[in-house]
């Protein structure tokens, strides 16, 4: 068997191929604009971009795997729930097989989040890793030894997508989320989220970060924005400790990067998780945005 693996990051505005060795080194990575609303565009861009892999190992007819914003429905084999909205509704995992002619894995770009920390990242040497993603959305995936955790309907890990808990329904009815619902966790815990509670407080759109330099420069708004951030996204943090009680949490996207989550967030949690006690670690990711595509290699084979 190969040495080599390639993943592929398929994102709403890049997309991204890398090609590891079994030691997890990189030996090649590349990205290109990902196109729009061009579902044939797509598996030529992707299948352009394994030949490039390829090219760089010597070798052809590499494993590849690939994480999308949306998963795959076992009912139909279809995509859904992607904001690639292209995607929704399309064979993508049996055509990109018989375009790249070999057998591709496919799973949500969050799993390949976990996937990748739970390898050689910030889970490793953790049996069960819950990686959540705080970024333009909220998401999350499942890892258990190594292997994503999907779900009979494809959606383990859709952590977002679930109302905040202990919030009241006024502050639940403020936040309509895309989805069709009000309140999801997406719109408090999102980088996307938290300018929304500072605009929704002061009536200005800044930022994320400019919040936390405001905080730093000692503005009373923000510093209470960043308290309720943290306070929300530790409620947030409870429940999936209240289901499934991972032995490590790890945190990516560009909210995640904000240095005092890893020290407020885990004072809070014993206040949220049933029984008062918690020992859970809550790690920023080892390898950040490149934690995707990373993943992906991993996918195939497992």
């Amino acid at each position: 068997m190969t040495d080599f693996r390639i993943g592929i990051d398929l994102g709403g505005t890049k997309t991204e191929v890398i090609l590891l060795n079994g030691r997890s080194q990189e030996l090649f990575r590349t990205r290109i604009p990902t196109v729009r609303d061009d579902y044939d565009a797509t598996l030529r861009d992707i299948a352009g971009l394994v030949a490039q892999a390829e090219v760089a190992a010597g070798e052809t007819l590499l494993p590849v795997g690939i994480g999308i914003p949306g998963t795959i429905s076992r009912k139909t084999g279809w995509v859904k729930n992607a904001n690639s909205t292209w995607l929704n509704g399309k064979p993508f995992q049996k055509d990109l097989s018989a375009f790249l002619m070999r057998d591709v894995k496919v799973t949500n770009d969050a799993n390949c989040l976990a996937v990748s920390e739970a390898t050689d990242g910030a889970g490793r040497g953790y049996d069960l890793v819950f990686a959540g993603i705080l970024g333009t959305g909220c998401g999350a995936g499942v890892a258990y030894q190594g292997r994503p955790i999907v779900g009979p309907n494809g959606v383990a890990g859709e952590w977002g997508h679930n109302p905040l808990a202990w919030t009241s329904d006024a502050e639940l009815n403020a936040r309509p989320c895309y989805c069709g619902k009000a309140g999801c966790q997406e719109t408090f815990l999102s980088g996307t989220g938290l300018c929304l509670s500072y605009q929704l407080a002061t009536g200005e759109k800044i930022k994320g970060h400019e919040i936390v330099e405001r905080a730093q420069a000692g503005e009373a708004i923000a510093q209470k924005i960043l308290a309720d951030y943290f306070d929300q996204l530790a409620r947030g943090l409870a429940c999936i400790i209240n289901v499934m009680d991972p032995d490590v949490i790890v945190l990516g996207g560009g909210a995640s990067n904000i240095a005092a989550i890893y020290t407020e967030v885990p004072k809070l949690l014993p206040k949220y998780v049933f029984g008062s006690e918690c020992d859970t670690p809550i790690v920023p990711a080892v390898h950040g945005d490149s934690s995707g595509v990373r993943g992906a290699a991993w996918l195939n084979p497992l």
